[in-house]
């Protein structure tokens, strides 16, 4: 049977008003438990102000490919961060922990490993090595005191007395007493003391890090003052399909490494970046390929903290491949955000190599396959060239609006006053369950909280959230409904 189609015709404020507090009225006839009275209680405020921080002193984390420098970094952190595993190239970008010693906070930036006269990918990772030398207040070398000073070594210390940055030497990789003479002999780089650590056991890293509080200066010249509260965009998808490329061009600069090679980047990139005078911090992620426990190793632990990282934004930006059908993988991304509460935004890459007579089938194509999402705001682009870059931010702008709208009580149980009378519940064995009142529990994303006196049918549910949509937007945010089904009190 068709619904019949009614158009919404809201009362004025004052006529919300009075119906909500004759609806809450009501409720006092049924039972409700002590969660139910905190919920009706509560005034729907959310409060979530950051204030700005002052620029920390940025410490990097550099040296050949290997020789334990992410190992170092969870070491300082006190926590598995870093994406390590026993082989070289793990890490490939620059990628920034805030870190704490001794009362003192500072920015951590692990770094790929630098090494000479490297072409491809490797030339690419010893470059954002180099930048984060440039970009730091004081480096930490790490040196494999098992193996030595190698050419690659010597050269870095070159790099580093050019930099003319402080620089802490570190033997790593010294595991007992008898190790301490390999460690030694590093004092021929002319760095100074070398200070001999175990990154894996934890031995010596508390004098190093005495020394690396010495090294830095009390005030940063090169830290970032985080605004109060830029908004968090996560850039996710599945491996090669642009998410570095479109952080670099909205960055203006070769921020992450990129390379045709699938899956380069491991860790999530935070990079704070000023688009027509608002801030926004960019994440770029590692590409989801299966899920989780299908994974092994680096990969295992780079989609965790893919998942972490959507969870610790606020928007999440799919990419999708415009140039390939829509993949499983492609799909479970989508649910990934829409299961973490997150504002969501679509994006097609690679759409200006789509032919124009291609285009509107494709088009027709992408609805079919984008049903369950029809809410989430879409935009076509190129990751590579930047074309039609600038409409993401309108997208997210009205993603987030949607993420934080708040429908007040009087108004809702006005929509659904008229939305019950326009299409009654379907009777179920002779009953009709009834509508007592409804709230919004929460934003970020929207929660509504409906009080009835039976259950809901799973349909009714979806008629309500898409009437809700038509009528207030929420345009690019997931929204749920929960029932409360209570019984009247007993006499």
């Amino acid at each position: 049977m068709s619904e019949p189609e009614v158009e919404f015709v809201l009362p004025d404020e004052a006529g919300d008003a009075e119906r909500e507090r004759a609806l809450r009225a009501g409720l006092a006839e049924y039972e409700l438990e002590d969660d139910d009275l905190a919920l009706l209680q509560h005034d729907g405020d959310d409060e979530d102000g950051t204030g700005a921080e002052a620029p920390l002193p940025v410490l990097a984390i550099v040296g050949r490919p290997n020789v334990g420098k992410s190992t170092l970094v969870n070491r300082i952190l006190g926590r598995r961060e870093a994406v390590v595993e026993d082989k070289p190239g793990v890490t490939r970008d620059r990628v920034s922990y805030p870190a704490e010693w001794s009362g003192r906070r500072f920015t951590l930036v692990d770094t790929g490993g630098w090494e000479v006269d490297v072409a491809g990918i490797d030339k690419r990772v010893a470059e954002q090595a180099e930048v984060a030398i440039a970009l730091a207040d004081a480096v930490v070398f790490v040196v494999d005191a098992t193996v030595g000073s190698t050419d690659t070594d010597e050269q870095v210390v070159r790099l580093l007395h050019r930099s003319g940055k402080p620089v802490v030497l570190c033997a790593n990789k010294v595991d007992g007493p008898a190790a301490e003479a390999d460690a030694a002999v590093l004092w021929s780089l002319g760095l100074g003391e070398p200070h001999p650590v175990s990154a894996l056991h934890g031995r010596g890293t508390g004098d190093l890090l005495d020394a690396i509080l010495d090294a830095l200066p009390e005030t940063s010249a090169h830290g970032v003052l985080r605004p109060a509260g830029p908004r968090r965009v996560a850039l996710v998808g599945r491996p090669n399909v642009g998410k570095s490329s479109l952080l670099n061009k909205v960055a203006g600069a070769e921020r992450v490494v990129v390379d045709d090679v699938a899956g380069t980047t491991r860790d999530p990139v935070d990079e704070l970046i000023e688009l027509k005078g608002v801030p926004w911090v960019f994440v770029d992620t590692a590409g989801i390929r299966r899920r989780v426990h299908q994974t092994t190793g680096a990969d295992f632990y780079a989609s965790l903290r893919t998942q972490a990282a959507i969870e610790k934004a606020e928007v999440a930006v799919v990419l999708l491949d415009a140039s390939q059908p829509m993949t499983e993988q492609d799909t479970r991304v989508v649910q990934q955000v829409i299961d973490a509460g997150r504002a969501l935004v679509i994006a097609y890459n690679k759409w200006d190599l789509m032919d124009e007579d291609r285009r509107p089938y494709l088009e027709r194509e992408i609805e079919k396959e984008l049903v369950q999402v029809t809410w989430a705001p879409r935009v076509n682009i190129s990751a590579k060239t930047g074309w039609h870059a600038e409409r993401l931010v309108p997208a997210l702008e009205t993603a987030l609006d949607s993420w934080d709208m708040r429908i007040p009580t009087g108004r809702l149980n006005a929509f659904l006053g008229e939305l019950v009378a326009a299409h009654p519940h379907p009777l179920r064995g002779g009953k009709q369950p009834r509508i007592l009142f409804a709230t919004q529990a929460s934003t970020r994303p929207p929660r509504f909280v409906v009080f009835t006196t039976g259950f809901l049918d799973p349909g009714y549910r979806r008629y309500i959230e898409r009437r809700l949509r038509e009528t207030f937007g929420f345009e690019g945010t997931p929204i749920t409904i929960s029932v409360r089904v209570r019984e009247k009190r007993k006499r």
